[in-house]
């Protein structure tokens, strides 16, 4: 009986002390461990987590330390969660042999969430273009949700905040990215699965994949078998003359294949190697043209090596 009057003495304490924001704020930012099995992956979730190297250095480092950083769930209305931010340390977590993780749990709306989710993983050091694009495009939408106006299909900015801003302004002073470069991301959106994975692996430049995106899915099916047949992929100049004779009814498949048959101004003779000799030597995502430095670099130090013993004989 002492022992409860104790309990409720301190209660009273409490709430004199303290106002009722800072004990929901305390509540809400308590760590529970919560089994695995009960946290469901975000709905769309835009970022991709594969078992490539760095996820299993992540899983060594769960097996050895756990989980330092706590991932950020939301409670759904049957009882189980919805994870948030830390979708790389539950497959860690799972794969190192774990039945729980450690999270935080927060009352949060769809729209909240989508935007917290979106900004926790834009901070990764390598996000894919269409990683980007979709996060873009999911964060702007709920902006707009939040603003009280109702989404579109472009990506034109419309809600604005207490402070008069455009939900794209606001974006773009948050990323660091223009309002016009985060429209370029979100146009990406539009392009078929097989052309955008083309730009996430550096084989189609950022933007020439954005003007493509103003073909029909028609047409970018039609140009990705004439790329495949072709070997080779549009420039700049060429992908915007393929937008104009879409927008114009007029882009055949003869019309890709012909604009695809330009010889462009800078083409020469090309190097190829296939993709698969050289991949396990980067990680997953590694832009081209960064392969392609790192290569040269490591033949100019062969050669290096080489003239040294040669002088040495």
């Amino acid at each position: 009986m002492a022992k409860s009057n104790a309990s409720e003495m301190l209660t009273s304490l409490d709430s004199l002390f303290t106002t009722q924001e800072q004990r929901d704020e305390a509540k809400r930012d308590s760590v529970q461990d919560i089994p695995i099995s009960q946290i469901s992956d975000f709905p769309e979730h835009p970022f991709k987590v594969k078992q490539d190297e760095a996820m299993l250095e992540m899983v060594e480092s769960v097996r050895q330390y756990g989980v330092l950083v706590p991932g950020l769930v939301r409670q759904l209305e049957d009882g189980s969660y919805q994870m948030v931010s830390g979708h790389r340390r539950k497959m860690a977590s799972e794969l190192a042999g774990r039945d729980t993780i450690p999270c935080i749990v927060r009352d949060l709306t769809d729209d909240e969430a989508v935007i917290i989710m979106v900004d926790s993983n834009l901070q990764r050091e390598r996000v894919l273009p269409s990683e980007k694009a979709f996060a873009y495009k999911m964060k702007l939408d709920a902006m707009r949700r939040q603003a009280g106006r109702p989404s579109k299909e472009n990506s034109s900015p419309v809600g604005i905040d207490f402070r008069g801003k455009q939900s794209l302004d606001i974006m773009s002073e948050e990323s660091g990215d223009s309002r016009n470069q985060i429209h370029r991301f979100i146009r990406l959106t539009n392009l078929i699965p097989e052309i955008l994975d083309m730009v996430d692996d550096g084989r189609i430049a950022f933007r020439p994949a954005v003007e493509l995106s103003y073909l029909t899915e028609q047409e970018q099916s039609a140009l990705y078998d004439t790329m495949g047949r072709e070997d080779c992929t549009p420039s700049l100049a060429q992908a915007i003359k393929m937008k104009e004779f879409s927008r114009d009814g007029k882009l055949t498949v003869e019309v890709i294949l012909s604009i695809m048959q330009e010889e462009k101004p800078n083409q020469r003779e090309q190097f190829k190697m296939p993709k698969e000799r050289i991949s396990k030597y980067f990680a997953p995502g590694t832009p081209a043209q960064k392969i392609e430095d790192t290569i040269i670099k490591a033949l100019e130090l062969y050669r290096r090596r080489e003239r040294q013993r040669d002088m040495e004989r």
